[in-house]
């Protein structure tokens, strides 16, 4: 009896122990159906390419989170937005997704995304009633920003001041400076500034105007991040705006990682993926402020010599070029970067006759690829590496440029009469950069109804 209830106790345990077994299988394998399912079910995503390379692309959802898939998408481009069907739930924890895309297709294409490209072309018709009121003479002054020198130049599209116009000066000083040009101008100014931080400092080395100077945004970094460089913005932005200055010729987001190389010291100074979330931080953060801000040095300044004393050749591949400092601009264009500034020096891989500032291949790059839609600006055309260059008011205006930033008012402002007098420089040239720029003032609120 003993034995027969000990065996019928062992058949028991075996069948718990089997059936414990078998709900395990059944467990394990209602996971790996499971996992197989969500690998195998269609997810979908709708947004803004944002960025596109050979074989990546960067979405943009309506919650400003940004997904990056490893898929070749030919014919697509940055502004469209799409929707793209794919494989599998988005691992979180990889910056570059590869989930199997099945389908995509385009729901706006950027041109008709208005979210994505415009800028302030909002303002087009405004401002093409205002230009159907303009002479070419004050068509060719707006184009033209001249270096401050004590005195007013009627028409002009706005004046760049320096430390020696602030020097001695406090703020009702620099107030009263900048409001007596504004009051005597047709069209309101545009008024510039280098405010970068560090050895540039236009403002904030007059002690009157502020008790410190601005640090250079690799010390602003080093000590918070970005948040320190949007905390910085905003301290320029309020500042520059308080004294009438509505533009600041910042921030540089050029790569230099030669501790020797001339732009080391105004860069941020770190790799690419740094400098585009700073040119990300800084136009985000100075929207709204009052202060426009502009990228510079188009197509990237790298480790290049000084063009404020003679010519720069860039011996870079057009490839390590496009692939790595075009990026920062990009990010900053899908940022809402109003205002882009190129540089002088000349890029041998893509235009080896020209400093960029001078350059159509250089221009088209940013127009035709970038879908850049917004003001072009030149370094000075007094610097070293163009002082001496033939007709070069003229070639800047045929490279696209919107504003020519100049030192000699009188000889741009002739060169450019006489180039469309002669027929060098075609009136729908100008008509078109000179509708951005009244646009842009626009939308800054500068012009109002009652200015026309």
């Amino acid at each position: 009896g003993f034995l027969f209830i000990y065996y019928c106790g062992d058949l028991m345990k075996m069948k718990v122990l089997r059936n414990i077994v078998m709900v395990l299988i059944v467990l394990l394998i209602g996971v790996f159906a499971s996992l197989k399912y969500n690998n195998s079910k269609v997810y979908s995503l709708e947004g803004v390419i944002v960025d596109k390379t050979k074989d990546t692309v960067t979405i943009k959802s309506d919650d400003n989170t940004t997904y990056t898939f490893k898929v070749s998408l030919d014919g697509y481009e940055v502004g469209d937005i799409i929707l793209l069907e794919y494989l599998g739930i988005l691992n979180d924890l990889e910056d570059v997704h590869n989930n199997e895309v099945i389908n995509s297709k385009v729901i706006t294409k950027h041109e008709e995304n208005e979210v994505a490209t415009e800028l302030f072309q909002n303002y087009e018709k405004k401002a093409e009633e205002l230009l159907g009121t303009m002479s070419i003479e004050d068509k060719i002054k707006q184009m033209l920003v001249v270096r401050y020198d004590d005195k007013e130049i009627p028409g002009i599209g706005g004046f760049i001041f320096f430390a020696k116009d602030f020097k001695n000066k406090d703020a009702d000083a620099v107030r009263k400076m900048i409001s007596s040009l504004q009051e005597n101008a047709k069209i309101p100014l545009l008024t510039l500034v280098d405010e970068e931080g560090g050895s540039v400092v236009r403002i904030s080395s007059n002690p009157l105007l502020r008790a410190s100077k601005y640090l250079s945004p690799r010390e602003v970094y080093e000590q918070g991040g970005m948040d320190a460089i949007k905390d910085d913005t905003l301290d320029k932005s309020e500042l520059l705006k308080s004294l009438g200055i509505n533009v600041n010729l910042a921030p540089v987001v050029d790569i230099a990682t030669e501790s020797d190389a001339f732009m080391y010291k105004r860069s941020l100074g770190y790799d690419v993926e740094t400098t585009s979330k700073f040119a990300k931080t800084v136009i985000e953060a100075s929207k709204g402020s009052g202060v426009s801000y502009v990228l510079k040095h188009f197509p990237g300044y790298g480790n290049n010599d000084d063009t404020h004393v003679s010519e720069a050749h860039d011996e870079r591949s057009y490839e390590d070029i496009m692939g790595n400092d075009i990026l920062p601009f990009k990010e900053g264009i899908a940022s809402g970067a109003e205002a882009i500034l190129v540089s002088h020096n000349i890029v041998n891989s893509i235009d080896e006759d020209n400093p960029s500032s001078l350059s159509l291949d250089i221009h088209k790059i940013l127009i035709d690829e970038l879908k850049f839609k917004g003001i072009i600006i030149t370094d000075d055309l007094e610097m070293g590496a163009t002082k001496n260059i033939t007709d070069k008011y003229i070639k800047a205006v045929n490279a696209l440029n919107d504003i020519l930033i100049v030192t000699d008012y009188d000889e741009a402002y002739k060169e450019l009469l006489r180039g469309y007098q002669e027929k060098d420089i075609n009136i729908d040239t100008i008509d078109r950069a000179v509708l951005k720029i009244l646009e842009w003032k626009y939308y800054k609120g500068l012009i109002n109804d009652n200015d026309k």
